[in-house]
């Protein structure tokens, strides 16, 4: 996830950084990254895709937990999954326990590091589902998403799928873009490349190419074993 505000690593670079491991800097980003409606809509496709998929398993891993609203947002509608929240931030953890609440019980928090490619195998259970919004380009590389992609695929059974919301390079742009933030083409060809059956763009939210900020620009990607 990256903040609302706009925020650049150097100037003329669309991008942010972060302190996740920072209890300060970390509380104060999650009361900043209250869900927008825009936000709230990649949250609702995401569900629809869950809950309308027949999934080889109720078992949903969430990658990039962060402070748990897109876990609280699904748990909430969807009474049938089971959830699984994988982040390197013990402190995005406590937060999310407080955002998720009573709905605890159906959630076990996983410690992984994704730019360990053997994250997969800190998984509490084999997934039906892998999801993940406005985390991966953190990650701060194409090859590092490509590494999480194919730790995706190894890690989902047939029929499973990956749903990735994340910040994108829109096309056309003027502007640099930090490293992990990749034109929707290239999530396309790593995840064909990774050995997904299909893959495709199911949506892009709050385009800006003109004028764009740390928070616009962000698609989902779908990608079914």
């Amino acid at each position: 996830m990256v903040e609302d505000t706009p925020s650049q690593i150097t100037p003329g670079v669309v991008g942010a950084q972060h302190r996740f491991h920072d209890a300060e800097f970390v509380r104060a980003w999650a009361d900043r990254f209250a869900p927008t409606p825009p936000r709230l809509a990649l949250f609702a496709l995401i569900l629809a895709e869950l809950s309308q998929r027949e999934l080889p398993s109720a078992h949903v891993v969430e990658l990039g937990i962060g402070p748990g609203y897109m876990a609280r947002y699904i748990l909430e509608r969807n009474t049938a999954l089971r959830y699984e929240g994988v982040d390197f931030s013990a402190e995005m953890f406590d937060i999310a326990r407080e955002t998720i609440g009573s709905a605890m019980d159906r959630v076990t928090l996983t410690n992984a590091d994704l730019l360990d490619a053997g994250w997969p195998d800190a998984l509490a259970a084999r997934p039906g589902a892998i999801i993940s919004t406005w985390a991966l380009h953190d990650l701060g590389s194409e090859a590092a998403i490509a590494s999480v992609y194919a730790g995706c695929r190894r890690a989902l059974p047939p029929g499973g799928v990956l749903l990735n919301g994340d910040f994108i390079k829109p096309d056309g742009t003027a502007f640099e873009y930090e490293g992990g933030r990749i034109p929707a083409a290239r999530h396309l060809a790593i995840l064909a490349e990774a050995g997904f059956a299909e893959a495709d763009c199911l949506a892009y939210f709050e385009p800006n190419a003109a004028a764009p900020t740390a928070g616009n620009n962000y698609a989902c990607f779908r990608a079914v074993c």
